[in-house]
């Protein structure tokens, strides 16, 4: 029988601190959220493993839990305050959101599998996490009726980015995301200031794709 608790802090040790995550919270909510509770059950034993894992086959547009390592420096990129209002964007199973909600102030999960929401929310209220709220819906759209938002956070690598969430960032706000694709490509954050979003790149990121994020009707930075 695996040790979640042993593989757990292994990850922590050898995927994220090693990899210039320095953030204490970041640390701390991956330390506490146990991810083998967002994996298909026969795939809990490689949990902890630092490679994307599959939550739900679908071909081109199979969804994945995505690594540690990755998943902990872009979190840490976004500097996300602890009265921040976050859109993690292709919430999957929920385990972003799990992590999230212990960073922020208040998490809107977006999904648009609906047994995904689903395995989210039961995951989320077994965990007793009372900030964030799933919601269903396309994830190119984003969810304005929230907005705006403090951090866009998404969870798959995308191409370029639909108008519509320039529109659902606070001023002030940041969206982070890897831009690319499974073969290549490189973390940014992006932050809105007035009518300008402005970018850089922040370091090399190969994860599956998020779908639906293809260069039409978007807007590149």
């Amino acid at each position: 029988m695996t040790d979640f608790a042993a593989a757990r802090h292994n990850m922590v040790e050898s995927q994220v601190r090693i990899n210039a995550v320095t953030d204490g919270r970041v640390i701390e909510a991956m330390s506490d959220v146990p991810r083998e509770r967002f994996v298909p059950q026969a795939w809990q034993g490689l949990a902890y493993v630092d490679e994307d894992i599959v939550v739900a086959d679908g071909g081109a547009a199979a969804r994945y839990l995505m690594e540690p390592r990755v998943f902990a420096k872009l979190v840490q990129l976004a500097a996300i305050g602890p009265d921040d209002l976050v859109l993690d964007v292709g919430c999957g199973t929920g385990y972003s959101t799990a992590v999230l909600s212990r960073i922020a102030g208040t998490v809107v999960a977006l999904e648009s599998d609906s047994a995904l929401a689903a395995q989210a929310s039961a995951a989320l209220a077994d965990l007793g996490v009372d900030n964030a709220v799933v919601v269903t819906g396309p994830l190119t759209e984003g969810f304005a009726k929230q907005a705006p938002y403090d951090v866009i956070f998404f969870n798959g690598a995308i191409g370029t980015l639909p108008e519509a969430f320039r529109a659902q960032l606070k001023d002030g706000g940041r969206i982070v995301a890897v831009q690319g694709d499974a073969v290549s490509g490189r973390a940014r954050i992006h932050v809105r200031a007035g009518d300008t979003l402005s970018g850089r790149d922040a370091f090399d990121a190969n994860i599956r794709p998020l779908p639906g994020f293809s260069p039409e009707n978007s807007f590149v930075f």
